[in-house]
């Protein structure tokens, strides 16, 4: 929790204050807005990738909480190239949180980043979107040039645009996760953020489906290090998230346990990608 004497500006607020501080904002035409625009991200995604439905989903795609006022879906897909998709939302539009998340973490006989993206309402219009990382950026300058450099200033007009303001996850972890020009902010949600925001996205996700036009392979030898390490990552991301403790207010601790095993694909039934060793 926030000592008593912190500023109610901060921007290290967790998710769940900035909610608790304003439940009742109806988010519900926003909402709309991100969901057609999500569908956009992934029919682009989809139309490149070849991806399986994972049957472990089925029961979660969509879900609710006891009562039915929260709402949401998962669905979970991998395939040739990709080791584990997550498309999902969940929230309460008409009570200021929503959530939705595309997140593409490619196989390990390949060397382009994983596409994350996720946006919602805290009621605040919430922004991230990101190329994670596959190897160590401080030691790889030549990998960092190539994938992260085209994006800095896209990184910078966010955090110079007065409309948007950093999002600081006060939780190490996190921080550890967001690559040098991952996007993490709120704003107000007008039109005009909405609009700045899909446009990042849509721009972020066209020039990584350009990288897998041609993408950089991972030595066989070292295939099996890329899988565990991406595993690792994921699992991490999806179990040490601050905002699991809002779900779990909000669903229940046995689905968000659910959900969270399902972001990092703990019940998967499809095989990973890639040869020996992988599964």
């Amino acid at each position: 929790m926030v000592s008593q004497d912190t500023n109610s500006n901060t921007l290290t607020q967790s998710v769940e204050e900035l909610v608790n501080a304003r439940p009742d904002v109806d988010n519900s035409e926003v909402f709309e807005t991100l969901t057609k625009l999500f569908a956009e991200l992934r029919q682009k995604v989809e139309s490149r990738l070849e991806l399986k439905l994972d049957p472990s989903c089925a029961d979660i795609t969509p879900y609710h909480n006891l009562d039915g006022e929260v709402t949401g879906s998962v669905s979970n897909f991998s395939g040739p190239e990709v080791d584990w998709a997550v498309s999902s939302w969940m929230g309460t539009p008409q009570s200021s949180f929503t959530n939705l998340h595309l997140t593409v973490w490619l196989g390990p006989e390949i060397r382009v980043p994983h596409l994350w993206m996720a946006m919602g309402t805290i009621p605040k219009l919430f922004v991230y979107l990101d190329f994670g990382p596959r190897t160590e950026l401080a030691s790889d300058i030549d990998h960092l040039q190539k994938y992260y450099g085209p994006e800095n200033d896209l990184y910078l007009d966010f955090y110079n645009d007065d409309r948007f303001t950093p999002f600081v996850s006060r939780s190490v972890e996190v921080r550890s996760f967001i690559s040098p020009i991952g996007v993490c902010a709120t704003a107000e949600p007008d039109a005009d953020a909405i609009e700045t925001a899909s446009a990042a996205a849509h721009r972020m996700v066209d020039r990584w489906l350009g990288w897998l036009e041609n993408p950089e392979s991972v030595p066989v030898e070292l295939q099996a290090a890329q899988a565990e390490r991406d595993l690792y990552v994921r699992r991490q991301i999806a179990e040490t998230d601050p905002a699991n403790s809002l779900a779990e207010r909000l669903l229940g601790k046995p689905l968000t346990e659910r959900l969270v095993k399902s972001l990092w694909g703990g019940d998967r039934v499809l095989p990973r990608p890639g040869g020996p060793g992988m599964n």
